[in-house]
C-alpha cells in the first residue's frame, strides 16, 4: 500500500532533508524508521522537496510504499517509535498507487522569520538573528515584485542554463510582531535556495541599500551574481503543502 505520510521537524541538527553519505538527514532516519516497520525492507520516501541544512518543517509530506498489513493509525505509532525526538509523524493517509507526493503538489507555503530586536541565543537556531531595525515598507513594496509567474533564474543559487526556473509565486506577506518579522511566500513550486535568496534581497532593501525598483531590475536579469547574499537558513520554515 502505498500511503502518506504528513511530518514535522526540527532541522537544526541535520544536514538538510536529502540523504548524504556520511551526514545525518531527515530521509535517512524517515528510511530507517519506515525499514524497521516494513519488515526489514529497504523503503524509499519521495518528499515533496528537500529542505536545506538547518531548514525547519511544520508539515513536510512524503510517500512510500509499505508490504505489511498495517492501519493508518498503527503506522504512524511505528514511526514515532522509531523517530528521534526532533522528527515527528503527523499523520499517515492511504492513497492511490500512483499518487506522488512531489508532483501532484498544488502549494507550498514558507515563511521567514527575522529577530530586529536584541540577540536572543535561545532562538538562534529557529529565528534569525539579524538584530537591528530593517525598513519593512520598502521590504513590504519589494517583496510584490516576486508576486506571478516569473523566471526567477537570478534568485537560485545552483543555476543550469538550460533548467527551467519559471514558477508561479500566488501570495507574498510580511507582517511586523514587535521585533519579529515574517515574511511569507506562496506558490506552486519554489528552486533551491530561492526563498533564501529572497530574504536576502528584501533585507538590503530594509537597509535602504537597494530600492524595490532594484529588485524589479535584479529579477529581470535573470543574473545570480547580482541578487547578492543568501540568508541564513535558521529562519526558514515549510509552514504547508496543499495537494
Amino acid at each position: 500500500m502505498r500511503f502518506l505520510i504528513k511530518f514535522s521537524y526540527d532541522g537544526s541538527s541535520y544536514n538538510g532533508f536529502q540523504t548524504q553519505k556520511g551526514l545525518e538527514t531527515i530521509q535517512e532516519k524517515m528510511e530507517e524508521a519506515l525499514k524497521i516497520v516494513n519488515n526489514n525492507k529497504t523503503t524509499p520516501i519521495i518528499a515533496t522537496g528537500r529542505t536545506d541544512k538547518g531548514v525547519h518543517a511544520l508539515c513536510q509530506y512524503g510517500h512510500a510504499d509499505i508490504d505489511v498489513n498495517i492501519t493508518e493509525k498503527k503506522l504512524k505509532r511505528a514511526l514515532n517509535s522509531n523517530l528521534p525526538e526532533d522528527i515527528h509523524v503527523i499523520s499517515t493517509e492511504i492513497v492511490d498507487k500512483d499518487f506522488h507526493a512531489r508532483y501532484n503538489v498544488k502549494e507550498k507555503e514558507y515563511k521567514y522569520i527575522i529577530n530586529t530586536g536584541e540577540y536572543n541565543p535561545i532562538q538562534r537556531k529557529y529565528i534569525f538573528q539579524y538584530n537591528y531595525q530593517l525598513d519593512t515598507n520598502s521590504m513590504k513594496e519589494a517583496i510584490q515584485v516576486f508576486k506571478g509567474t516569473h523566471d526567477f533564474r537570478a534568485f537560485v543559487t545552483d543555476n543550469k542554463e538550460k533548467e527551467n526556473c519559471t514558477r508561479t509565486i500566488t501570495d507574498v506577506n510580511i507582517k511586523e510582531d514587535n521585533n519579529l518579522i515574517k515574511i511569507t511566500f506562496k506558490g506552486d513550486g519554489f528552486l533551491r535556495y530561492q526563498v533564501r535568496n529572497m530574504v536576502g534581497i528584501l533585507i538590503r532593501v530594509g537597509e535602504n541599500k537597494l530600492f524595490p525598483k532594484d529588485v524589479e531590475r535584479i529579477l529581470e536579469s535573470k543574473d545570480r551574481t547580482k541578487s547578492g547574499k543568501t540568508a541564513p537558513p535558521q529562519g526558514l520554515y515549510l509552514i504547508d503543502v496543499k495537494y
